[in-house]
């Protein structure tokens, strides 16, 4: 048990059925009681994950249920409730021993509540009723009044008018002397988000999201998805990526802010939206630096401009774009700019952001759903087919668009590959092709994943063969370079990794796909380095003469990769095959420096063929290395 727990113990509660479609089942959970709040775990006790909890200073009564000759479908058969907000927690404890401690200390810790009932229910709710007094409302007041430390079996009398000495509640403690601190029990800060998208649940456990309002984190249940709670008290699942830190110093609750934008996407975003002085505030090749980048109409057919924000060397620090004018934050800067140019070539007159883009993909439709119902799937039509299977266009609920890969029966090691993609599902970034969930109750197994509009990464520059400048190659080398990044950071190896198994959606987004698939396919062509299908000529040494995967050799085919986008889509060591490959590769050969290609952008290449996979960078190292290029052009100053 944990220093600051007052009890633990493995009870059952029963769902708590906040929508009407909410299911009735009974799960066994560790609960955990502390000072503050009352959580509930799933697991053993010593390795175990939280799935929710009640703050105490939110409860209004906490009782034994009378059960009235209601059959208890579970092995618990001694009832207590919770009573919060505007929900009822029942809990079943395995003897009345055990509900008798938790009744009383939980009774302890709420004496001073303010909102405690004066009447309450003293019998389930079942079956859209009150089965103490029939009322078919749920919120409807209680029956019974509740006394919190009194025999719930007779009502108490009413207090004598004017006693005020038996009175339920203690009275307040007496204030300190003069000069002592007041004595303050730490309660935990809340946690304010902001939302940065709108976000309809997709399940009766999940909470809508309005873009710009305010929410309060009441668990943080994993990396992707949160527990949060609305200004009307509804609480339920929100995706983690679509809601910010409500703090003064985050930008990210700015509408003029973009995270994930390099130079290159800046000036595209700022041309297409073609507006005299459009603009967004992003981060800059150095960690924690930001640049402005600022679109102007007043020089020739138009141009784009880019600022660092500077700080001074003293404390406090302040923020400027012009020496004459400091500021105490970037938000202040950027409200002064937007009326006065003060040596910009135009004011910050119109932001240019993410909420004229689509929101982010989350992780799985809701938290902790990955096997999805096949009959909510619409099949269209085919997008293609490969290694594992054809994939098809549909459409989940018929609201979200998805690809949906039908696994063909043989063509892959099923059952390992169904833990596997537990992992899959929980890897998310936004360079990476998210995968929803699987349908794996039934033949074929179905995977389904966010559909990338404008298909394989290699059709799509080889169908553009001519349009692209150099710059436009470096972006796709620099979103790929992220998306692995967060798998190298992650310790999960592609294995696969090639302009085929990269896809790209409608905002020229590139986001690296198939990830791990290779590790469960059952086809000695594809597995074995001698067989006709093995990518040979996307792989270092150690992996066609040992089979040794790693990050390392991830980071060997994406120098392959970078020479695919840098040829427009060539075949790498096309007139060779196979076994001469192997055989030049271990005697040092490797592939020219493609035309489009700077000398730099070859260097970045040859590092990661280097023999030895210790003596290759890290993706972290390269996706600065393609950083510092793109933005290699110098910045004014003002």
């Amino acid at each position: 048990m944990s220093s600051t727990a007052i009890l633990e113990e493995t009870l059952i509660k029963r769902s708590q059925q906040k929508k009407r479609t909410s299911p009735l089942n009974y799960k066994e959970r560790v609960f955990v009681l502390t000072k503050t709040r009352l959580s509930y775990y799933e697991g053993r006790a010593e390795k175990k994950f939280r799935k929710g909890c009640v703050e105490l200073q939110r409860v209004k009564c906490v009782e034994i249920v009378k059960n009235g000759g209601v059959v208890i479908p579970c092995q618990n058969k001694y009832p207590f409730q919770v009573v919060y907000d505007t929900t009822t927690l029942y809990i079943f404890a395995p003897s009345n021993e055990s509900r008798t401690l938790w009744v009383q200390n939980l009774k302890e810790e709420i004496r001073n509540n303010p909102q405690i009932v004066a009447k309450f229910h003293p019998q389930f709710w079942q079956e859209g009723g009150w089965l103490c007094c029939g009322q078919a409302d749920k919120l409807a007041p209680g029956c019974e009044e509740y006394n919190l430390f009194g025999d719930i079996t007779r009502k108490p009398l009413p207090p004598i008018p004017g006693d005020e000495s038996k009175t339920r509640r203690p009275p307040p403690p007496p204030p300190p002397e003069h000069g002592a601190p007041a004595a303050q029990e730490e309660e935990p800060e809340e946690e304010l988000v902001i939302a940065l998208y709108d976000f309809e649940g997709a399940e009766s456990q999940d909470l809508t999201l309005h873009r710009g309002e305010e929410y309060v984190i009441v668990e943080k249940c994993d990396v992707n998805w949160y527990k949060a709670r609305d200004r009307y008290g509804d609480e339920g699942y929100i995706p983690s990526n679509y809601v910010t830190l409500k703090q003064p110093d985050n930008l990210e609750q700015f509408v003029w802010y973009c995270k994930n934008v390099n130079r290159n996407k800046a000036e595209e975003q700022l041309r297409n939206e073609g507006k005299e002085g459009g603009f967004m505030v992003r981060d800059s090749s150095s960690p924690g630096a930001y640049t402005v980048s600022l679109y102007t109409k007043s020089v020739g057919d138009g141009v784009i401009r880019h600022y660092h924000i500077k700080e001074t060397a003293g404390s406090p620090k302040q923020f400027y774009l012009a020496e004459k004018h400091l500021f105490d934050d970037i938000p202040a800067l950027i409200e002064y700019h937007k009326h006065n140019a003060a040596g910009l070539v135009s004011r910050l007159r119109y932001p240019v952001n993410k909420q004229n883009r689509a929101a982010p993909t989350t992780a799985g439709f809701s938290y902790d759903k990955w096997e999805i119902n096949p009959s909510e799937l619409t099949f269209m039509k085919e997008l293609g087919s490969g290694q594992f299977g054809v994939v098809r266009l549909g459409k989940w609920r018929a609201l979200h668009k998805v690809a949906i890969k039908a696994i063909r029966e043989g063509a892959m090691s099923e059952e390992d590959f169904i833990e596997e993609a537990k992992v899959m599902m929980n890897l998310s970034h936004p360079k990476l092709v998210q995968l929803y969930g699987v349908c794996t109750q039934q033949n074929p197994i179905y995977l389904v994943t966010e559909f990338m509009e404008l298909g394989c990464l290699l059709n799509y520059i080889r169908q553009r063969r001519g349009t692209f400048g150099p710059q436009n190659l470096l972006s796709i080398c620099h979103d790929i370079s992220q998306g692995m990044q967060y798998l190298e950071e992650n310790h999960f190896i592609h294995r696969d990794l090639a302009a085929r198994n990269c896809l790209v959606n409608d905002s020229h987004v590139v986001k690296v796909s198939d990830f791990g698939m290779a590790r469960y396919v059952i086809d000695d062509q594809y597995t074995s380095s001698s067989g006709a299908k093995f990518p040979v000529k996307w792989s270092p040494p150690e992996v066609f003469n040992f089979c040794k995967y790693s990050s390392k050799s991830d980071v060997w085919s994406f120098g392959v990769l970078m020479w695919e986008v840098f040829t427009e889509g060539k075949m790498p060591f096309e007139k060779n095959l196979n076994h001469e490959v192997v055989t030049m590769v271990t005697q040092g050969y490797r592939l020219y420096r493609p035309k489009m290609a700077t000398p730099y952008i070859h260097d970045i290449m040859k590092l990661c063929w280097q023999e030895r996979p210790e003596e290759r960078p890290s993706f972290a190292q390269i996706s600065m290395m393609i950083t510092d290029e793109i933005e290699a052009d110098g910045l004014p100053d003002l």
